[in-house]
């Protein structure tokens, strides 16, 4: 199955910025809430989030949709490959988005959110963007997984536990959740609309 290391964000203006991207482009415990300390997120030149779960058919479609419901209210997701949970994202970056078009989902998928090129989230090779977002919000469990289906070192307690664990940062570059990779897309979106509203409520204004 197609993997993803998926970074939801309400940054839209940081996002769209520099993108030195490649466009290689349920029912879990609640989202975890953390403050950050300021920080730049390297693959993008600007305080951003992210998060990893695995990219069922159902999921990217979803994902999509979800994309297109709040983009006009300034949310921006990023998705970010990762072969380190079970190798299974084991391709080049170029058979990504043919995979996504013809095998899984298929039927002429194209997301409309901005895939980046294959990287580690974890261990000694970690994008800092991900050492950024780990250290500003707790993990959602406090179990690893088993070993043998882990590909990194060293293992650390705020590591990733799995493909689409998610993230959500706020315009000011402040991750504000973290969720586990089973919660689902209906779940993740009540908890950004929760935000946006108290955002609104306090007079915060989207950038």
């Amino acid at each position: 199955g197609l993997q993803r290391c998926l970074s939801i964000g309400h940054l839209r203006q940081t996002v769209a910025r520099d993108q030195r991207a490649s466009w290689a482009s349920r029912n879990a415990p609640a989202a975890h809430h953390g403050p950050a300390a300021p920080g730049i997120l390297p693959s993008l030149p600007a305080p951003g989030w992210l998060r990893p779960v695995q990219l069922g058919a159902g999921e990217v479609e979803e994902l999509n949709a979800l994309q297109e419901e709040l983009e006009p209210f300034g949310l921006v997701i990023l998705g970010f490959p990762c072969n380190q949970f079970g190798k299974q994202e084991p391709g080049e970056n170029s058979e990504i988005l043919p995979t996504l078009k013809y095998v899984r989902p298929g039927g002429g998928f194209v997301p409309n959110f901005q895939l980046f090129e294959k990287g580690d989230v974890n261990g000694e090779k970690e994008q800092k963007v991900y050492t950024f977002l780990k250290n500003s919000c707790p993990p959602t469990t406090e179990l690893l997984g088993s070993p043998s289906r882990l590909f990194w070192d060293p293992m650390k307690i705020h590591d990733i536990r799995w493909n689409f664990e998610k993230f959500l940062v706020g315009p000011d570059g402040v991750p504000i959740m973290r969720w586990y990779h089973r919660t689902t897309v209906s779940n993740i979106k009540m908890d950004i609309l929760s935000y946006m509203k108290r955002q609104a409520a306090l007079g915060v204004s989207r950038k």
